[in-house]
């Protein structure tokens, strides 16, 4: 057990935030603003690391809400140019176009470290068991960089905005590996592979087997149909847990984020053309590994089946690192991880991304006063969190941290809302631009439609709230 020392003085100690993506980036801009300093520590080799894997995979919603306002402002005075409002931006363009150019800004650049992994946080002479004046002691932040040398970091509070990018959940049911999970971890590509680019080779006239109901899933597949046309032999097969992938194909051309709403129309084409073999109610019990190639047993009410190929794409969704996080005094939900406060407004069991609050400091606290998570990490298991839902979120924390309370708690969602019935199909430009006749929309609808917030950024999860929806047999 750790001894404690003399309070140290915490007033010249930097605001650490943990990861150097979207969120972890706009918090840093939005700390600046208040006069605070950040130092923004980056397990990657450069900045937007866990987007640069999916560099391919193109958003569902526009640049214009893709942007943070504190970042914007930062850029600005550097002649940079705003990309077209309503692009559609890949992953790729989202790190070439604003999180690059973001991370080089003058006022920012020398307050990244990259390539320097934080391992453990704490507080400084305290171990959690520790309560008396512990409000008073600096964080105590413990990284590990190239080499494996070990650095200790203080910090006046910490955001903890490192994502979930590199935690999947396993394939296995009851939230657990299946037998032989790790051991055949040369089989299974991850969550979202470049089909059609860097991994064509691994793909291309293989037996192919993707786990999972959402986008991650939906974006895999849909790059599989085409490259089985080009390379014949190509076998795609699409497990699921529930009962129907119906929830998978979502609104359609009534969708109200008319990206989301074709990815969603292709999909069912395709299965109904034949191109996917969908195995429903599937479980997951082992995979035995043999040569190249991996059996994976399923259980399903049809019964048993050994289904031999040679990829696994495990697109399960994702769950929070805690390990890090072991000596700070969190208040979690059991369940979903997440925030107690924040987790019955993100269930899902209960709700979609366009039906969560806007939510701030308040809500992200815990009991060690000046730590948050905030970004994809802090919706815990929950899938279907939004981006600019994030880019609240450390608004209300930096004004929180510079002791602005009337500002930490006015936080707003300023999301499009839209009643349109997108039945006339979107049209994408060269460029990546949208368009959708919404007065062709307007005729070709019956029935005035609801309006609904848009998701903004990559959604992995469900379309909605899992309630109402017959789940497999346990």
């Amino acid at each position: 057990m750790s001894t404690p020392t003399a309070t140290v003085d915490r007033s010249g100690l930097p605001v650490i935030v943990i990861g150097a993506g979207p969120v972890g980036l706009a918090a840093a801009a939005h700390l600046l603003e208040r006069g605070l300093e950040p130092l923004v520590l980056e397990a990657g080799d450069d900045v937007g690391s866990a987007v640069r894997a999916w560099s391919h995979v193109r958003l569902f919603s526009p640049w214009q809400f893709e942007l943070d306002a504190a970042a914007v402002r930062l850029l600005e005075p550097t002649g940079w140019t705003s990309p077209e409002p309503t692009g559609l931006p890949t992953g790729g363009t989202l790190v070439a176009q604003y999180l690059a150019p973001l991370a080089a800004v003058p006022a920012l650049a020398p307050r990244i470290r990259t390539g320097e992994r934080v391992i453990a946080v704490s507080r400084v002479g305290m171990d959690k068991t520790h309560q008396h004046e512990r409000s008073d002691r600096p964080f105590l932040v413990r990284t590990q960089v190239a080499g494996g040398a070990v650095v200790d970091h203080r910090a006046r509070a910490v955001i903890d905005a490192s994502g979930t990018w590199n935690q999947s959940n396993p394939l296995g049911a009851a939230g657990l590996p299946a037998i032989g999970e790790r051991e055949a971890g040369d089989h299974l590509s991850g969550p979202l592979p470049d089909v059609l680019g860097a991994d064509r080779a691994r793909f291309a006239g293989r037996r192919v087997l993707v786990v999972g109901a959402g986008h991650s899933a939906t974006n895999t597949l849909l790059d599989l149909v085409a490259l089985a046309e080009q390379e014949p032999g190509t076998v795609i097969t699409w497990a699921v847990r529930g009962a129907s992938v119906d929830r998978t194909f979502g609104g359609g051309d009534r969708d109200g984020l008319p990206a989301r709403g074709a990815l969603g129309s292709r999909m069912r084409a395709a299965v109904e053309a034949g191109h996917i073999e969908v195995l429903t109610e599937v479980t997951i019990t082992a995979l035995e590994t043999s040569g190249d190639a991996v059996a994976v047993a399923t259980s399903s009410p049809t019964g048993d089946r050994r289904l031999p190929v040679d990829v696994v794409v495990n697109a399960t969704g994702f769950r929070p690192d805690l390990a890090m996080l072991r000596e700070v005094r969190l208040d979690l939900d059991p369940g979903v991880e997440a925030p107690r406060r924040l987790a019955p407004l993100i269930d899902p069991e209960f709700h979609s991304c366009g039906t969560v609050p806007a939510h701030g400091a308040d809500v992200l606290a815990h009991p060690d006063t000046g730590f948050f998570i905030a970004g994809m990490k802090s919706y815990g298991r929950a899938p279907t969190f939004l981006l600019a839902t994030g880019h609240e979120q450390v608004r209300s924390i930096a004004a929180a941290l510079a002791g602005d309370a009337a500002a930490a708690a006015d936080v707003q969602l300023d999301l499009p809302e839209t009643g349109v019935c997108s039945s006339a199909p979107p049209v994408f430009s060269a460029g990546g631009s949208l368009d959708v006749d919404e007065s062709a929309s307007a005729e070709r609808c019956a029935g005035p439609a609801t309006p609904q917030p848009v998701p903004v950024g990559f959604p992995t999860g469900f379309l909605h709230g899992r309630a109402g929806e017959r789940d497999a047999p346990v």
